[in-house]
């Protein structure tokens, strides 16, 4: 998931805290992660399915944050 595909979720609040549970403020350290790296004669290109970010809560009196792979499991639709 590319990272304008994340900020889009955080300024619609669709990413909840899940210790003070409102939606979380901001985020930092985004990275692809790579699964693999193809470098032969005429065909070289990296294959990445997922992305790294540190979630920040940021809401009052909640210095939740936490840097993962999985931050899809906080969206709420």
């Amino acid at each position: 998931m590319s990272l304008q595909a994340i900020k889009d979720y955080i300024s619609q609040k669709k990413i909840i805290c899940p210790e003070c549970k409102k939606p979380i403020q901001k985020c930092d350290k985004y990275a692809e992660t790579i699964d693999a790296v193809w470098d032969g004669f005429g065909d070289s290109r990296v294959d990445s399915r997922g992305s790294r970010i540190t979630l920040i809560c940021g809401n009052d009196k909640c210095a939740w944050q936490e840097r993962t792979e999985f931050w899809s499991q906080y969206v709420i639709e």
